[in-house]
């Protein structure tokens, strides 16, 4: 991760806000500029047995804030709690060192990209997605693309769309203030030694459907304050 990228995600943050982290997960404390669904308090990743929870709190209700639907592919909006990593991209079945690796669980009410082209517009789900820089987004940051032409190494769950995102089928659960994935941690290497962090967002399709295809358009919240990846996963005892 370069110093250009955490400075742009703390500036672009609207709740950059003092938190701590230790095992547990990071604590951030509440801020009435942020909606309250989007507004993270802790978020944390830990492995009990043989399987990780990926978890994050808001202030208010988990998934009660969702973009507005166009009818449209081109320029529809994606909302999005994410958890960026320091996990390597092969980790999760693209190839190496192809950006910043984060799960993300998303709704978009304009689109499907679940594996095998089944249907996930009208429901929260998981993603793994590879990040990387670009000025042309308004956040900075966007998918990776995958240039016409070629064929990188992607996972089986691939959704045949030209980005670096997997579709995982992982259980995925909002209720109350709480998002929750849980994973088997066999599928992620290097899973137990990762950094990582707590991000609200919203994206954007291009509307010229053009590479950057996928866009961070917005920064609701960093739960670190400022992208360090404090976080240290916690294992049970």
């Amino acid at each position: 991760m370069t110093r250009h990228f955490l400075l742009a995600a703390a500036l672009l943050c609207s709740a950059c806000l003092p938190a701590f982290a230790h095992e547990a997960g990071i604590h951030a404390e509440p801020s009435d500029a942020v909606p309250a669904a989007m507004d993270i308090i802790e978020t944390s990743v830990g492995i009990a047995g043989d399987m990780a929870v990926f978890s994050t709190r808001v202030r208010g209700s988990a998934g009660a804030e969702t973009p507005a639907a166009t009818g449209n592919f081109a320029g529809a909006g994606v909302y999005a709690y994410v958890w960026p990593t320091g996990l390597n991209s092969s980790d999760v079945g693209f190839e190496a060192d192809q950006g910043i690796v984060a799960l993300a669980v998303t709704f978009h009410p304009d689109f499907d990209d679940a594996a095998n082209g089944g249907a996930n517009r009208d429901v929260w789900h998981p993603h793994w997605v590879v990040l990387a820089e670009d000025a042309a987004c308004n956040g900075g940051l966007k998918v990776v693309d995958i240039a016409e032409g070629t064929a990188p190494k992607v996972p089986a769950t691939w959704p045949k769309v030209p980005l670096l995102i997997d579709s995982p089928d992982y259980a995925t659960d909002l209720s109350g203030d709480t998002v929750k994935v849980t994973l088997p941690i066999a599928l992620v290497g290097g899973l137990v030694n990762a950094a990582y962090d707590g991000v609200t967002a919203g994206l954007r399709i291009n509307a010229d459907l053009h590479a950057p295809l996928l866009c961070v358009d917005d920064v609701f919240k960093i739960a670190s304050g400022d992208h360090s990846l404090p976080g240290k996963v916690s294992t049970a005892q």
